[in-house]
């Protein structure tokens, strides 16, 4: 059995809220940069240098990389020999949490209540993900999720019938009425598979894996594949003003599921993608 303090979470929590708000992950980086590789239309090009350019400026100033500093979704992979002293994980991660949106200056975004709109003042609660796990790991990922491209996300409960080419169309459905609004290039996270609800968290756990990254099931890699080549065929470019490059990614996770269903779940990200990892 290994101890982990409280105080070490909430610290790590703090840290991993700040650094995710303020640089991008190397794989988002590599992938902005070929972006603006790919792009030939003029106005698309100067959209990408301009965002190359607030990253820099971000990093220099340490700033936020974009003004909505989200909503924090937090994937938690606990081991089952690992034991947490001196209160409440939850409660650890929610101190870590408000500890790095207060210390780094970030916008607070988060409401009490869904009707009444009263904001917390400290952007808790966060969304939690927990993953027990054998041995004695302890590793948490912060990301952020600004709520311009949560809003353009879809759920599709599709029947079995619909097949592969049922969920290339709701995934380019989705994209395509996004349009401009999630913020473009994005990151398209897809979830296939489960039940409602599980679909939904397979396409947001689907933005973690590295841009660039290929699914290991055949099928389902060719399907990442057809579907990028066609929604940067779309033509909605980046900032939505035209271009090739819509997207820079699409991550596809799939789980076993009914034989009466076939949920299909997309979460659109903008080019940000924010995400930070850290270990105890």
């Amino acid at each position: 059995m290994r101890d982990i303090e409280v105080s070490a979470i909430e610290d790590l929590v703090a840290k991993l809220a700040i650094e995710a708000n303020h640089s991008l992950s190397p794989d988002m980086v590599r992938a902005l940069e070929e972006s603006a590789d790919k792009e030939e239309s003029p106005l698309g090009k100067q959209v990408l240098g301009q965002l190359k350019d607030n990253l820099r400026i971000a990093g220099e100033d340490m700033i936020p990389i974009c003004q909505d500093t989200g909503m924090a979704v937090v994937f938690v992979k606990m081991g089952q020999e690992v034991h947490i002293n001196g209160g409440s994980l939850e409660s650890a991660i929610n101190a870590g949490v408000r500890k790095g949106y207060t210390e780094g200056f970030l916008r607070k975004s988060v409401v009490s209540d869904p009707i009444i709109r009263q904001n917390t003042g400290d952007n808790t609660p966060a969304v939690i993900h927990y993953e027990i796990v054998p041995g004695d790991e302890f590793t948490i990922t912060i990301a952020p999720k600004g709520f311009g491209s949560e809003n353009m996300s879809r759920v599709f409960m599709l029947k079995p019938a619909d097949g592969i080419e049922g969920v290339r169309d709701a995934i380019i459905t989705a994209v395509r009425d996004a349009g401009p609004n999630a913020c473009p290039p994005m990151v398209v996270g897809v979830g296939i598979g489960g039940t409602f609800e599980k679909c939904a968290e397979l396409a947001k756990r689907a933005l973690l894996r590295p841009a660039g990254s290929e699914s290991d099931i055949p099928h389902i890699r060719d399907l990442e594949k057809e579907v990028l080549e066609l929604i940067n065929k779309s033509g909605i470019g980046p900032g939505g003003l035209g271009g090739r490059v819509t997207a820079m990614a699409v991550n596809i996770l799939t789980y076993p599921t009914h034989i009466a269903g076939l949920p299909v779940g997309v979460n659109i990200c903008c080019h940000v993608n924010r995400h930070a990892t850290g270990s105890l």
